[in-house]
């Protein structure tokens, strides 16, 4: 019984010890900002670019049939062929999830730039508001550390 105890005792001081309670809050951030950021890119960015290509920028269904079922007269789609044993060089759903990811790299690349610049800016002002300490004071503690280091 003693064992159990002690078990739970040590789990507990783990679950509660601050980098574990931090590393849960950022996975559950982490999980909703990954929402928003496909949210970005499959709601903002994708249509922009389909725009400005002129057309859908859509490589899912982009595909190379190796080999087909004996007697398959089903339809030609990727669903389709995979569901009737098929293999499908799927090069294009490949070449789809690469482009989110280059723009949700870069998505990040420009969130992280903008929050470094907002951290700087109130650093700055930090810096401009800090008191300045008198030089007497000062003076002071260099004389105690100079103090503790002969000790």
């Amino acid at each position: 019984m003693s064992q159990t105890k002690g078990f739970f005792k040590e789990f507990r001081e783990f679950a509660v010890r601050g980098n574990v309670v931090d590393l849960a809050v950022g996975v559950i951030v982490g999980a909703a900002f990954g929402k928003i950021v496909e949210s970005i890119v499959k709601d903002i960015v994708m249509p922009l670019v389909n725009f400005v290509l002129g057309g859908s920028v859509d490589f899912t269904n982009k595909y190379l049939v190796l080999s087909r079922p004996s007697n398959y007269s089903g339809p030609e789609t990727y669903a389709e062929l995979t569901r009737a044993g098929a293999t499908v060089f799927a090069w294009g759903n490949f070449v789809t999830i690469v482009i989110n990811f280059v723009l949700l790299a870069f998505i990040i690349f420009w969130m992280v730039k903008v929050i470094n610049t907002a951290r700087a800016s109130i650093e700055s002002e930090k810096e401009k508001v800090a008191p300045s300490t008198p030089e007497d004071v000062a003076l002071l503690r260099e004389i105690r550390d100079l103090l503790k280091n002969k000790q």
